[in-house]
């Protein structure tokens, strides 16, 4: 695995959303289009990303509010790859940190593709 690069797993185009956006859009667009995420951009580049796993905080803490943005609730403090990463470091980092997606960026930080857990859950059963 360690040479394969993202680029050949990731997910292109990603959907993406401003910090301005309303939460219960986001939550829409990842149900219409059976995603677990969202990357979250202005002009481009790389602000947050919103998941499942955000949403199910929020109503496990009974913090929802109608009017939420996703700037409410989305991460901001964002591990990302390139797509020149090996999938092994990268599956390393997913693994160790407990996450499904990781968004891939380019070297002036827009967003070019997401990795996720069935990217190379997908990759793994071809092999």
């Amino acid at each position: 695995m360690d040479d394969i690069f993202v680029g050949r797993l990731m997910s292109s185009p990603v959907r993406t959303v401003t910090p301005d956006t309303p939460a219960h859009v986001a939550a829409e667009t990842m149900l219409d289009h059976d995603i677990g995420s969202v990357v979250v951009v202005e002009e481009g580049r790389l602000e947050g990303i919103l998941t499942a796993t955000d949403f199910v905080h929020v109503a496990a803490e009974q913090r929802w509010a109608a009017d939420a943005t996703v700037a409410t609730y989305m991460t901001t403090d964002v591990v990302t790859t390139t797509a020149n990463d090996s999938i092994a470091d990268v599956a390393d980092v997913m693994l160790e940190r407990g996450f499904q997606h990781v968004p891939v960026v380019d070297a002036d930080d827009n967003v070019v593709g997401m990795l996720s857990a069935t990217d190379l859950t997908a990759y793994l059963s071809e092999m």
